[in-house]
């Protein structure tokens, strides 16, 4: 008997401390699409210096204001993935969460219609059939459903901290582990 899987679509995959990788240490990821042919999905606290108005102009037209890049993920780091809140979620791509998802491959802005806010990434996280099932069966990653104030935080340094603290617990203690414990 196959036991069919949970999507963890919408979810936030929050790095454990035994997670060592560079590409996801103390990273939070919202998981866009979870299947069994893979899961993907973005970091969400990893901003870079970059300006999207300086690094991509004409995504100007999308949104006000778009702040820093950010990087999504060690998967194809010269793509680029917009993750918006839609005032008409029927124009997204592919909905994640309430009225946010990623824009559509191919982006008209004068048929997107109005974006309250976006966040553009380069790059993807992502992992193959079965791939991420097994290292949440390792223990590599702790999850959380995702809110909102998640997603667009103002303070993404401090993202992976506070949704640890939100869930309580034996991760509200984890939350305090210092960067490098070495240092404590």
């Amino acid at each position: 008997m196959i036991i069919p899987m949970e999507s963890l679509k919408g979810h936030l995959l929050i790095a454990g401390p035994a997670l060592v990788d560079p590409n996801f240490r103390r990273t939070v990821v919202l998981v866009g699409e979870h299947s069994e042919e893979g899961a993907l999905g973005v970091i969400l606290n990893r901003a870079s210096d970059a300006l999207v108005d300086d690094a991509l102009p004409e995504l100007g037209l999308l949104a006000k204001d778009l702040g820093a890049m950010h990087v999504g993920g060690p998967v194809q780091p010269s793509a680029v993935v917009v993750l918006a809140d839609f005032v008409e979620p029927e124009h997204a791509g592919s909905l994640v969460l309430d009225s946010v998802g990623f824009l559509p491959a191919e982006v008209d802005p004068d048929s997107l219609g109005e974006l309250r806010r976006a966040r553009v990434y380069a790059g993807y996280a992502g992992w193959g059939p079965g791939q991420l099932d097994e290292e949440l069966d390792e223990g590599s990653w702790i999850v959380e459903p995702a809110l909102l104030e998640d997603v667009f935080t103002d303070e993404p340094e401090r993202l992976w901290s506070d949704v640890l603290k939100r869930k309580g617990g034996p991760f509200g203690v984890l939350a305090l582990m210092p960067p490098d414990p070495s240092l404590n």
